[in-house]
């Protein structure tokens, strides 16, 4: 399968629209010093985004009459407004309400963002039957809101009434339900904490954000979607989610799961549906790369979990490729698949924490029989680093995978997670270059030396301790403001 040329496409299709064009222009928003009756320019800006909106300020386009139907035309939306396609909102340092963004189908990309310096600060966003918007850099948490309540923080959604959602993009935001959960107890999480980000549509790019104490991190139920170079830190559902066909889960960190109730947790999960329910249908086309997950960072972690790595239970799942991730975890689902045709697992590193509790684990890599008990057919799992391997007897080819005893004789330290590989480890040099990915999970060259090394990183001839492919490393200053 090659995906590769669709993500590219979809990127550069986001950044020509996104683009300013000849008319472009630059509208201020300040909550401190603002006013409703400014015109926008720096020196007279706006007072919030809600208001903003609320106002009329936004050119757009609406569905001529609802409830939707498609093939529905759409119609102008308040023709003449200052904001238009092509435009840009900064939001300044402040609060700028429980903003709500409803049949707003713009023509090309409208951007908001926070200016430079600035802390723009929402209480959540709801993206509803609209589309093409940017929103950048912005501080997104339900402590913010004049009263708390458990919401959704960022939901972009498929209404039945009012349409379809699609060509939205979040990016480098900061999005929690609290600041900090040290002291909760589990009765505080269950109560407190609402979901990061749910995404339906299409055309989705989901890019850069740090999403910290949430229920579930980051689900996707949108198709054609990017999701890449996220944070999702602190969560007690699952850390990603993707239903979608045409997908691409990348470069994502997910870290730190609190086992409060009776659900099981996974990293990534996905199922199918179809007539007769879940596991009943096909989930086509996704990519899992260069992805890390672990369950926890601190032993002495309060409601500590054993968290499944990738857990994909009710198949069939079609043309998957699962490449470069790394799964730390003391379950022994690190990746799993039941059900699948054409799904390849290469280079990937799975370790049980040295400190690990004991059972479920030890964490194997699994392409087995779907729960109806169809076989798997046509699938690969190469080149892989594993302390356990648990696949069906037809349907996989399984070569080229190194069965890990003894972490500390093929990674650098693995006390302390650096799980490049060691001079002399047993990993380097022997892997297949069939299906293998042309760079590791840091972005360097494949091969480096006589062959193909095995696990998510390929041994640098001028080893570093990259944390990110370079794509990635421009999310980390936005994020930390």
């Amino acid at each position: 399968m090659e995906i590769h040329a669709w993500v590219r496409g979809l990127l550069v299709m986001g950044l020509l629209l996104a683009a300013p064009g000849a008319r472009a222009a630059d509208f201020y928003v300040d909550p401190v010093n603002g006013s409703p009756d400014g015109d926008g320019t720096a020196a007279r800006p706006w007072r919030t985004l809600r208001e903003v909106l609320n106002a009329g300020l936004v050119e757009s386009q609406s569905w001529e009459w609802l409830p939707y139907a498609e093939g529905r035309p759409l119609v102008p939306r308040n023709p003449g407004a200052p904001v238009k396609a092509g435009d840009t909102l900064w939001l300044r340092s402040g609060y700028h309400g429980e903003v709500e963004v409803t049949s707003f189908y713009n023509t090309g990309y409208i951007t908001v963002a926070a200016q430079s310096g600035h802390q723009p600060r929402l209480g959540r966003l709801l993206v509803r039957s609209s589309s093409h918007w940017v929103f950048r850099g912005l501080d997104i948490s339900t402590e913010y809101l004049p009263v708390y309540d458990k919401w959704p923080l960022v939901h972009v959604e498929w209404h039945s009434y009012r349409g379809p959602v699609h060509h939205i993009t979040l990016e480098g935001n900061v999005i929690k339900a609290v600041a900090d959960v040290s002291g909760f107890t589990a009765a505080d999480w269950v109560a407190k904490m609402g979901d990061g980000i749910i995404a339906d549509g299409w055309d989705i790019v989901i890019r850069g954000n740090h999403v910290k104490n949430v229920h579930y991190g980051i689900k996707v139920g949108a198709h054609d979607v990017l999701v890449e170079c996220n944070t999702v830190e602190n969560f007690m559902g699952d850390g990603l989610r993707g239903l979608g066909d045409n997908s691409v889960f990348q470069y994502n960190t997910v870290k730190n799961c609190y086992q409060v109730n009776d659900d099981h947790l996974d990293g990534f999960q996905s199922w199918t549906v179809g007539p007769g329910g879940v596991g009943k249908g096909e989930q086509r086309n996704v990519v899992l790369r260069g992805n890390y997950i672990r369950n926890y960072e601190d032993r002495a972690q309060p409601y500590r979990c054993a968290l499944q790595g990738i857990g994909n239970f009710d198949g069939t799942f079609v043309d998957w490729v699962v490449e470069n991730n790394v799964i730390i975890t003391d379950h022994h689902h690190a990746i799993t698949f039941m059900g699948a045709r054409n799904v390849r697992v290469v280079n990937n590193t799975v370790l049980e924490p040295h400190d690990a509790l004991g059972p479920p684990g030890p964490p194997w890599i699994r392409v087995a029989e779907h729960k109806n008990g169809t076989p798997p057919e046509a699938c690969v799992v190469r080149n892989n680093l594993a302390p356990n391997y648990a696949n069906a007897d037809v349907g996989v080819t399984v070569d080229h995978n190194l069965l890990v005893t003894d972490p500390a004789a093929v990674y650098v330290n693995p006390i302390t997670y650096d799980l490049r590989l060691k001079p002399g480890s047993p990993a380097i040099d022997v892997g297949s270059a069939s299906l293998a990915p042309v760079i590791d999970i840091e972005g360097v060259a494949r091969p480096q030396g006589a062959g193909v090394d095995l696990g998510a990183y390929e041994r640098a001839l001028t080893p570093s301790m990259g944390a990110n492919v370079p794509q990635c490393a421009a999310f980390q200053a936005l994020r930390s403001r």
